[in-house]
């Protein structure tokens, strides 16, 4: 009984951090492992009450925290507990051999000797790794206070590893988390991790950080210059965002929840930045006068703010192209690579089969209506005004 307490306790508290893609480019040798892939997904999966899709056993190594995080309900857990390296590690194990989870998410509270946690963590992992042979897929935690060389042996052991910036900058880390220090505790870190992803088979996932949207009153155009940031200085694999919510007994239990929809909002500017390559100057042009960006797509406001008029598919370039709401960067490729053999653009099937969103791009593109190429077609929404990103 006292086991199935730590697991409701610790996994309860594991929750909150939802940096936990399970994607990994790791081989793993048949003889090196007995239990776990990571080349097959798992075929269980658990779903949150929002119906977030989960198959990690996202869990604490202890909830046990010193910190003052005033968003966080850990510091003030009226019930404090711990796994040992071993308890874990079966516990783990037999969620995974009853098919309940595919993988190991691992953080923990940081208590006073922020080391001496990373080191139980570590154990935790070497023990699943080394003596029970586990194969799968692990997102390990680095705590700020970990050492150079622990963070060198997450690197030889984890998928993933991830440390939370929670805020773009020192001063606003320093309103929700006084005890943090932005460039000794997490950015002087995120180098050695830098470092450690030079190394030839280290961390095959990458590294990844997480935000607390809204509660350190930051804008939006503060996070993505931070984001901006990450993924050029340190080689960030992907930012993730979770819009405060207050949590009862915690010292923001009574600042105003942030609505779902601009963390929604955030993720697709990640996207355009991440997969879409917009330039930073570009990006800016989704937010309002304060920084902040509206409840509207970010394409669609770019888009209506940036273009000229109405593009053509048969000369635009690529980079033009990606600018189009329902053409991404597959869809461009091919379009260009479709006139580079000769090819000629003279309807909106053959861009709808070349996976344009057509209902989407279909405001923003030259028509070749009665497939005459060329021909222009008069569209009202270019003759509303561009300068207030109508949607």
């Amino acid at each position: 009984m006292g086991l199935l307490r730590k697991i409701k306790i610790l996994g309860e508290g594991g929750k909150y951090d939802i940096c936990a893609s399970t994607s990994t480019g790791r081989p793993v040798k048949r003889k090196n492992a007995t239990w776990g892939r990571t080349t097959i997904p798992g075929v269980c999966q658990s779903f949150t009450p929002d119906g977030r899709c989960v198959s990690l056993f996202k869990v604490l190594q202890t909830n046990v925290c010193g910190m003052d995080c005033k968003y966080c309900a850990n510091p003030t857990a009226r019930s404090r507990e711990s796994f040992s390296p071993e308890e874990l590690a079966r516990v783990f194990k037999g969620l995974y051999m009853r098919n309940y989870v595919e993988g190991l998410f691992l953080s923990s509270g940081i208590p006073r000797d922020p080391e001496a946690a990373m080191e139980t963590m570590l154990r935790t992992v070497e023990l699943l790794r080394e003596k029970e042979r586990f194969g799968g897929y692990i997102h390990l935690k680095i705590l700020p206070g970990a050492t150079r060389d622990q963070v060198e042996r997450a690197a030889s052991l984890a998928d993933r590893i991830s440390i939370n910036l929670e805020a773009p900058d020192g001063l606003h880390l320093s309103e929700i988390a006084s005890q943090k220090d932005m460039g000794i505790d997490i950015l002087r870190r995120q180098g050695w991790i830098r470092d450690c992803l030079r190394q030839r088979g280290k961390i095959p996932a990458g590294h990844t950080t997480q935000f607390v949207v809204g509660a350190s009153m930051e804008t939006d155009r503060e996070l993505l210059h931070r984001v901006w940031r990450e993924y050029r200085q340190y080689r960030l694999k992907r930012a993730y965002f979770s819009a405060f919510q207050p949590i009862p007994g915690t010292p923001l239990e009574t600042l105003r929840a942030q609505p779902l929809w601009r963390e929604h909002r955030l993720y697709q500017m990640d996207w355009l930045m991440r997969r879409y390559g917009y330039p930073r100057h570009l990006l800016m042009e989704a937010m309002d006068d304060n920084g902040m960006l509206p409840d509207r797509d970010p394409k669609m406001t770019i888009a209506y703010r940036t273009l000229d008029g109405p593009v053509d598919p048969n000369t635009a370039s690529y980079d033009l192209l990606v600018k189009v709401p329902g053409i991404g960067p597959r869809t461009a490729s091919r379009i260009v690579s479709y006139r580079e053999n000769g090819g000629r653009i003279t309807s909106l099937r053959q861009l709808e089969h070349m996976g344009c969103v057509v209902r989407r791009a279909r405001p923003f593109l030259v028509s070749t209506g009665g497939g005459r190429p060329g021909r222009q077609e008069t569209m009202d929404r270019w003759l509303e005004t561009t300068v207030g990103g109508a949607a």
